[in-house]
């Protein structure tokens, strides 16, 4: 695993020509060069994180546009008060030899971004120029988490992050960029080298994983004790009707199927002691091969 020692943030201090031209841009009014204080950032890559995800690719691509005029904030908390610089150049950078944890070409996606020399800014530029505001994080939104094994949407598959398969950590590959909101200064980025946020977005969508996680099962639980109560359903037709049964329908056709299942596996004793006479060749049938 290849460690970048390279700051998410770098300090560059007053813009050149064409930076500020950049810049002026996004102002309502024309900026002097003494009034803007300037740095570059690594905003995310195509890594796998610390949560077993990656930026594809063609995303990264995507996002580039898409942070040009974006604001930074704190911790990602949404708030005006909070915003204190904004991105003006965005572009992604590769092709330097380095691979990723997996082996693929590392790409990483770079930022420029620029805030006013103000009295309030002072303490916030003298971190950055000291190294301690370094890490980031960014907001964005996609289209679809696929497996990196099967290349299903993730959740809808068998497979797990962090699990290996056949030699192979499965993770989620972030796919199809349609948004891209802020970007903040943290503690601890979810990616190793920048970081993607987990918002209360994100934490929606991991409930809403394990939460169809938890109806397969019980969907794959049904249908094995439907199949030993009614050997003579078809196994189709049960995925079928479990596919469109809710939790609740779900667990009372388990509880009714496993009570049948049980009686069915419950084995019949092979020794009677009853008082009733019962003929040699018929008592000892149970023994015969």
């Amino acid at each position: 695993m290849q460690i970048s020692k390279d700051a998410a943030v770098k300090a560059i201090g007053v813009p050149e020509e064409g930076e500020l031209a950049l810049i002026n841009r996004l102002t309502r009014r024309e900026l002097m060069a003494d009034e803007v204080y300037t740095f570059a950032l690594r905003l995310c890559d195509n890594d796998i994180d610390r949560d077993f995800e990656r930026f594809d690719d063609s995303t990264l691509d995507q996002l580039a546009p898409m942070f040009v005029g974006v604001s930074g904030v704190f911790d990602h908390q949404w708030s005006a008060k909070g915003q204190t610089a904004r991105i003006y150049r965005a572009e992604v950078v590769g092709g330097d030899g380095t691979v990723t944890t997996d082996g693929r070409p590392y790409r990483y996606l770079k930022g420029w971004a620029y805030l006013m020399r103000t009295d309030e800014n002072a303490a916030l530029i003298a971190e950055i120029d000291g190294g301690i505001k370094r890490e980031v994080s960014v907001g964005c939104a996609v289209e679809k988490v696929l497996c990196s094994v099967c290349g299903g949407e993730l959740g809808d598959c068998p497979h797990e992050k962090g699990e290996e398969y056949d030699g192979q950590v499965c993770h989620g590959v972030l796919t199809g960029a349609t948004d891209a909101y802020e970007w903040s200064f943290v503690a601890v980025p979810a990616q190793r080298k920048a970081g993607v946020i987990k918002s209360a977005g994100r934490r929606m969508e991991d409930e809403a994983r394990l939460g169809r996680k938890y109806l397969k099962g019980l969907r794959r639980e049904m249908v094995r004790l439907a199949g030993i109560a009614e050997p003579d359903a078809e196994h189709r037709l049960l995925e079928k009707v479990a596919d469109r049964l809710d939790e609740e329908e779900l667990l009372g056709l388990i509880k009714l199927y496993r009570g049948k299942a049980d009686k069915l596996l419950v084995g019949g004793v092979q020794l009677s002691y009853g008082e009733q006479a019962v003929p040699p060749e018929i008592a000892d049938g149970a023994f015969l091969i």
